[in-house]
């Protein structure tokens, strides 16, 4: 146990990357993560020499043991050779167990977990820091399948290519240069095999590789699509289209079952023409060794040895063969794998970012233009001010630029012109994680991880106490369903899980988690995008209390169309078409009845009435 935790421990699978970004070429995409461990795999480069050249003494020893034989008095073998036999005997009792033992130690105990998860959490480590944009552009399965499966694919064509070069060195060299050794027209067959060799592999490699590399994209394209039937399956039910979404995979599958077919063919070719060329071989070198046996030119342990060590390397052969499949398989999925892995982040950090510091919380949207890289634009010139504890509403029909604004703020996507301040400081010149840990946010679509109700709520701030969860629970009115809640093993109240993506819970109740999440995260700036629109108004009449003392002493920002929200606002900031069109109070822009005033009436004339009593109610 002790060499197995030694060897286990010599390499940290969750060591943090060397550089941000792995490069793009296929052989610097390999080094960046083999040379991580390149003294793992000079280690298993020289077990694998010791092992090949053992296992070339087998047939060595064979003919040997033959030729002694033949030519030994049975009386006198063991007194005269007995030093030769048992050298030979050590070598295969102990020699050759300890050099496999020390190329397993080292493959199975070293690189294979090590190595694997190495490239798996430094890839996840990468892959996470890129830009919201980049994951709504791909499937998250096949973002997933690529991160988790480029780990064993590299790893195993290293380990592989290690031990095929070796092999298929030491076998075709010492076999040529033994054969060679005792008649120079013994080594023809087996050099002419060599040769043959090289070009069949310069033949099918490309095949191979590009047939590999075809059939991990679509099978990682397959992957992505029926993990987006799982992911969104409330979809597919409520709209009654399972035998749609059948089809949809259907289709990936029919492409990866065609990919497969034209895969195997290459390799079927294959491995009918290193069979072809390893049996000229063997008979090539059986028929010459023979003559030259009936020409006493050669021992009969000569050829004793000649026939078991070319059909060792017709099997060898095929081993690599199998080897060399398996390699560029593996090299075509860690190519695909490069797609989302490989690739420079979008937004990154400056390289002298500072850190974000709130004290006061203003907010300053100088000359804003942006519209997601479209000649249309979404945003126009917004210049907005919003000074130190102020809280505004942004009011604006769909498609005016509410939430694109907010992402701005929160750094989700480049300003194409113009900057945001806080407190002076560009968003741009600190880093993402500053920022986005000075700002606190509810959605209407709020998302939870599949995990414990305790450490949703914690994630807003992860060295909190437990008394301080269960106080933010409270605040967020959230402390009694939660102590009703069991998941489908047995756990219950915080420690209940919520499933993916908070499936578990009602809208309302994980409405109220993400509540009590954002009160413990305690953020000097606060951005509600209808923070309470997926409550009954009984609990938002309560949590609105809490939001209350909750926004006090903050800036804050609230994306709503409900009445109550609204009413509690400082300043209303109205968007259309991309532009502050109006800004005021309510009764002001009321009196202006201009934008806000014929929202106001659209929604005050029959499709909100509640809200109408409720901003009544606000109001008196």
């Amino acid at each position: 146990m002790a060499v197995f935790r030694f060897f286990e421990g010599l390499l940290q699978p969750t060591a943090l990357p060397t550089e941000e970004t792995p490069p793009p070429g296929l052989v610097a995409f390999y080094w960046h993560y083999a040379r991580q461990a390149r003294w793992l795999v000079g280690a298993l480069f020289c077990a694998g020499f010791f092992v090949a050249v053992l296992d070339s003494t087998i047939p060595v020893f064979i003919g040997r043991v033959v030729g002694l034989v033949s030519a030994t008095d049975p009386a006198a073998l063991w007194r005269e050779r007995w030093h030769e036999l048992l050298a030979m005997a050590l070598v295969l009792l102990i020699g050759r167990p300890l050099a496999l033992l020390a190329q397993n130690l080292i493959t199975n105990q070293a690189i294979v977990p090590g190595l694997t998860n190495l490239i798996r959490w430094q890839s996840h480590w990468h892959v996470v820091r890129q830009s919201w944009s980049f994951f709504q552009n791909d499937f998250a399965g096949r973002i997933a399948n690529r991160v988790m499966q480029t780990g064993p694919a590299l790893r195993e064509s290293v380990v592989a290519a290690t031990n095929a070069v070796w092999y298929i060195t030491v076998y075709g060299g010492s076999a040529i240069v033994l054969t060679a050794s005792n008649d120079l027209r013994l080594a023809v067959p087996m050099a002419l095999w060599f040769c043959s060799y090289v070009l069949l592999l310069r033949v099918f490699v490309p095949r191979l590789r590009d047939r590999s590399r075809e059939m991990s994209e679509v099978r990682s394209a397959l992957t992505g699509r029926v993990v987006d039937s799982y992911t969104n399956i409330q979809t597919v039910k409520l709209f009654a289209r399972p035998r749609d979404e059948d089809a949809v995979v259907r289709d990936s599958v029919d492409e990866h079952t065609d990919a497969f077919h034209r895969q195997q063919r290459v390799i079927t070719l294959f491995g009918l023409s290193l069979a072809s060329l390893n049996a000229m071989m063997v008979v090539g070198t059986g028929a010459t060794a023979v003559w030259l046996w009936m020409n006493q030119s050669i021992t009969v342990g000569i050829v004793a040895m000649a026939l078991p060590l070319t059909w060792q390397i017709a099997n060898i052969a095929g081993w690599v063969a199998q080897n060399v499949t398996a390699i560029f398989e593996n090299v075509g999925v860690v190519q695909e794998g490069m797609r989302s892995i490989a690739v420079p982040r979008q937004m990154p950090d400056k390289r002298d970012a500072g850190t974000l510091r709130v004290t006061r919380g203003e907010v300053k949207f100088e000359n804003l233009h942006f519209g997601y890289g479209t000649q249309r634009g979404v945003l126009h010139g917004i210049d907005l001010t919003i000074v130190p504890g102020q809280r505004i509403g942004l009011i604006g029909p769909s498609g005016a630029g509410k939430s694109t604004l907010v992402n701005l703020l929160l750094r989700f996507y480049e300003l194409e012109t113009g900057r945001i301040l806080i407190d002076g400081q560009d968003v741009s010149a600190v880093t993402q994680e500053s920022l986005r840990a000075r700002i606190a946010m509810v959605t209407q679509d709020t998302s939870l991880l599949h995990r414990s109700i305790f450490d949703n709520i914690r994630y807003g701030r992860p060295e909190a106490t437990e008394a301080e969860v269960r106080a933010a629970a409270e605040r967020a009115h959230a402390i009694d369903f939660i102590e009703g809640l069991e998941d489908w093993v047995g756990r219950r109240g915080f420690e209940a899980h919520v499933g993916e993506r908070g499936v578990k819970l009602s809208g309302g109740q994980r409405q109220r988690i993400a509540i009590a999440r954002v009160i413990l995260k305690d953020a000097p700036i606060l951005v509600l995008d209808e923070a309470t629109a997926a409550l009954d108004s009984e609990v938002e009449a309560a949590i609105q209390e809490q939001l209350e003392g909750l926004m006090r002493g903050r800036t804050v920002i609230a994306i709503a169309h409900r009445l109550s929200t609204i009413a509690r606002m400082d300043r209303l900031v109205v968007l259309d078409h991309g532009r502050i069109v109006e800004t005021g109070t309510h009764g002001e822009l009321l009196a202006r009845r201009g934008t806000y005033w014929r929202l106001w009436q659209r929604q005050s004339g029959g499709f909100l009435q509640e809200d109408v009593q409720e901003f009544r109610v606000a109001v008196e």
